[in-house]
């Protein structure tokens, strides 16, 4: 936890130094996370950030590929909602994407979670994501389906529910 008034520092006076920062980030999230510290960087550069994230969720280092969808989700926990993703989810999906079948647990279940928070607000737009995974799944995106659903299943929804059946 030591990092994390570093993390703090660089979202409060990183902001107008774009590289500095992002590198910054991309350190602190290898010792912690970076998902909060991201987050204006978004806001302030949503494409020339959304392209490192696309590069990150290649990276060989899990903590990067995960930071690439944590930072990414729309209603993070204790975060101040990404409303530019609440509208228009499209280019989170672009980069889960390229982790739907990532074989480490931790960005897994981030990528479920990204993909719980987009149903929340955006169903059809998710749903219809989550059918298209479900072809031809691997046992990895099999988790991350059945993760990114608990919350439809425990409301009952029939449509997750026979998603759920389809892939066991």
């Amino acid at each position: 936890y030591w990092i994390m008034p570093i993390a703090k520092f660089v979202e409060k006076y990183g902001l107008d130094h774009f590289a500095e920062s992002i590198n910054a980030t991309s350190e602190i999230t290898k010792r912690h996370t970076g998902e909060y510290c991201i987050r204006p960087f978004i806001r302030k550069y949503p494409q020339k950030t959304l392209k490192v994230m696309e590069k990150w969720s290649h990276d060989r280092n899990v903590h990067l590929r995960r930071l690439s969808s944590e930072g990414l989700r729309p209603r993070l926990p204790w975060a101040e909602k990404l409303k530019q993703f609440v509208d228009n989810p499209q280019p989170v999906l672009d980069i889960l994407d390229n982790l739907k079948d990532d074989d480490s647990r931790f960005v897994q279940k981030s990528v479920a979670n990204n993909l719980n928070d987009i149903l929340k607000d955006n169903y059809e737009i998710g749903i219809k994501t989550i059918k298209t995974w479900s072809k031809g799944a691997t046992p990895n995106r099999k988790w991350i389906i059945k993760h990114a659903l608990r919350n439809q299943v425990k409301k009952g929804n029939p449509e997750a529910q026979k998603i759920l059946d389809k892939l066991i």
